[in-house]
């Protein structure tokens, strides 16, 4: 599906983007995956080995996005497509609910998920629109921007800016469409990853989770639960699709999900 298509993903090195950079490779594509963490791109670039490259690079910076770009073209003779995965939860910082949410909790928040989406898409199109080449941009936002579950989930800065991922993307997707530049949104649930761990751990949340998305015997989501599609929109397979917002949830939005009561 992917033969010789030149790829980036930014937070590729763990969970869904790490587990999506072993898809694409399966598929013939040679892989660029950044990380903000050492120890994450050497363990990335053991799995990825000849097929991919791991890089480590700080997402939020202007400039780095373009870095990974760059060294696509350079390793493979040409970029193609990107898989924007990087973001995560911002409660280390202050973010909570809105009467408790601190204003750097909120700023960090939004420039981990949302400011980093905005530069490494506009480092793709700028390179898509300066080489007059066609390509394909898949965002990662989370159905907690839009399918809200209060009880458990209540960061109200990551809600917002998952929310805002899919504005944007539907907004590019509009404008540069004629461009034959594709955007589109893959928004999963709860998810088996690093960033995951506090609701893994908690037995109530888990009690929920397994109501909330009940498909396939309640479970958590993996990795992999995602591969497949994403290696769909960033091959040519997808060439007539754009602006899509596809929810990989196990259930969530249509399963009211229930809890034990103290």
């Amino acid at each position: 599906m992917l033969k010789d298509k030149n790829i980036v993903i930014i937070g590729g090195t763990s969970g869904i983007g790490l587990a999506t950079a072993s898809a694409l490779i399966e598929q013939g594509a040679n892989v660029v995956a950044s990380g903000f963490d050492e120890a994450s791109c050497q363990q990335a670039q053991d799995i990825l080995q000849d097929g991919g490259i791991a890089i480590c690079l700080d997402a939020r910076i202007e400039g780095t996005a373009k870095k990974a770009i760059e060294r696509c073209v350079t390793e493979f003779g040409n970029f193609d497509a990107l898989f924007h995965v990087a973001g995560g939860s911002g409660r280390k910082w202050g973010d909570g609910p809105l009467h408790e949410l601190s204003l750097e909790g909120w700023q960090k928040t939004m420039d981990l998920n949302l400011t980093s989406l905005m530069l490494s898409n506009q480092a793709a199109v700028q390179h898509f629109l300066t080489n007059q080449t066609t390509g394909s941009i898949l965002n990662l936002s989370s159905v907690l921007g839009f399918s809200p579950a209060p009880r458990f989930f209540y960061t109200h800065a990551y809600a917002a800016a998952k929310s805002a991922i899919v504005g944007l993307s539907k907004s590019l997707a509009a404008y540069y469409a004629s461009h034959n530049i594709r955007i589109n949104v893959l928004a999963p649930s709860l998810v088996l990853t690093p960033m995951s761990q506090r609701a893994q751990g908690n037995e109530d949340i888990m009690q929920y989770v397994q109501t909330k998305q009940p498909l396939d015997g309640g479970r958590i989501g993996q990795p992999e639960d995602l591969t497949q599609l994403a290696c769909y929109f960033l091959s040519d397979h997808s060439r007539f699709t754009t602006g899509q917002v596809i929810s990989v949830d196990g259930g969530w939005q249509v399963s009211e999900g229930q809890w034990r009561k103290e």
